[in-house]
């Protein structure tokens, strides 16, 4: 992280987590990231990655996200909740 950094934690759940091939990482992402462009740099990733995000809903620090265009900022947590089946 530097001043013109955020350090972003992403946790990955199920799907998600499967397709990132990790549970937990911390990313370095442009002081004027949006949720939207952290999406859209995981996206970037691999294509699986890609698909699966596409259907997936987002926390901001344990809110449901409604609004991809909100900034992210240093020591936020970003989980990523693909679909879950069940009853």
């Amino acid at each position: 992280m530097t001043e013109h950094t955020v350090a972003v934690t992403v946790r990955y759940f199920a799907a998600a987590a499967a397709a990132a091939g990790v549970d937990t990482e911390t990313l370095d992402l442009a002081k004027d990231s949006t949720i939207a462009t952290l999406v859209e740099h995981l996206s970037g990733r691999d294509a699986e990655l890609a698909r699966v995000l596409k259907r997936c809903s987002y926390l901001s620090d344990g809110m449901a996200v409604r609004d991809m265009d909100k900034p992210v900022s240093t020591h936020q947590t970003i989980d990523v909740l693909p679909p879950f089946a069940g009853g």
